[in-house]
């Protein structure tokens, strides 16, 4: 008998059947766009935004409309930076951020962006953090561990 090996399915296929087979690479999001919404947020999706992503932009709101690049020095406008986006990740840890939450929220409500947000647990606040992102984020997460946010982001290929 011989061993199963890694490609033996893809050898397995006929001629008919291999010509539905989808040959290309996987290319990432156009872009993903990730904010945080509160000092200890922000600390959290800095040490995200040290690992290699593909088109993942981050930063921390800046108010007015404006939000700060994590990695770089100027503000940069919400609306021009959802230009091209695909999906915005709103990270909290509290509900210290609902102004930025709703800043951001608006923007993407009127580019049609989809959003996620991601309440980190750092404790009596998540809660009302949770409350604070229901009406800007069609997905939402409460979690204990920051690393849940890596694999949000790269299941969005970000």
């Amino acid at each position: 008998m011989r061993p199963v090996l890694l490609n033996s399915c893809a050898r397995a296929a006929t001629a008919a059947e291999a010509r539905f087979r989808i040959d290309a690479p996987i290319v990432p999001s156009r872009g993903a766009r990730v904010f945080a919404l509160d000092g200890p947020a922000e600390e959290i999706v800095r040490r995200i935004a040290a690992r290699p992503w593909a088109t993942a932009r981050f930063f921390g709101h800046a108010g007015d409309g404006r939000v700060r690049p994590l990695v770089g020095v100027s503000t940069v406008d919400i609306s021009a930076e959802l230009d091209g986006a695909d999906v915005a990740v709103l990270v909290a840890t509290s509900p210290d951020g609902a102004r930025a939450a709703a800043a951001v929220g608006e923007h993407c409500r009127a580019r049609g962006t989809m959003t996620a947000g991601l309440v980190v647990d750092g404790g009596a606040g998540a809660l009302d953090a949770v409350a604070m992102l229901r009406p800007y984020a069609r997905v939402l997460l409460l979690t204990g561990d920051e690393d849940d946010i890596a694999a949000v982001l790269t299941a969005l290929r970000a």
